[in-house]
């Protein structure tokens, strides 16, 4: 929190399949694993280009989280299915040891390319719709501590959730 490329807007991907767009999907994956993170953002890593990645399959940071697809999502492009809002807690591996209790929309829908060009159109609820506007937030320049709506809630993990068993799901 607090590099300069997280706070841009990210510049769209203009050509796909070349060995660098492969080159960074690679390393944001790498990345993402190796930090058991739920997704990651091209800008997290020093590249700004419009790309997201996420994937929770039996991840320990989020132990009751529902499955997500592993998604490569680019030039991604967010539709809010309804006014419904629901308020989560959430970390990043921008923000590291904090978590703050954001309001996303319940349900939306997704669309843009994978990493051939390829067209993706989903529709999403629950914590996968939420793991998709956070990751999304960041191709816009947004850390999530900026969508906290009352700062009482948002702190360091280890003393709002001092028993990592109640720590929530995202």
């Amino acid at each position: 929190m607090g590099h300069p490329l997280l706070l841009q807007v990210a510049e769209p991907v203009r050509e796909f399949a070349t060995p660098e767009l492969f080159a960074l999907l690679d390393d944001m994956l790498e990345t993402m694993h190796a930090l058991d993170g739920a997704g990651l953002a091209a800008p997290q890593i020093g590249v700004s280009r419009r790309v997201v990645i996420f994937e929770v399959q039996a991840n320990p940071r989020y132990p009751r989280a529902e499955v997500v697809p592993r998604t490569v999502l680019i030039n991604p492009v967010l539709t809010p299915l309804g006014d419904a809002m629901e308020e989560d807690w959430e970390g990043c591996l921008s923000v590291p040891g904090l978590r703050g209790l954001v309001p996303r929309y319940a349900r939306l829908r997704y669309r843009g390319r994978d990493p051939h060009g390829n067209v993706i159109d989903r529709t999403v609820e629950g914590f996968h719709a939420r793991v998709v506007q956070h990751e999304v937030d960041h191709l816009d320049g947004i850390l999530y501590p900026m969508r906290v709506r009352d700062l009482r809630n948002l702190g360091f993990e280890d003393v709002l959730f001092p028993d990592r068993t109640a720590l929530p799901p995202d």
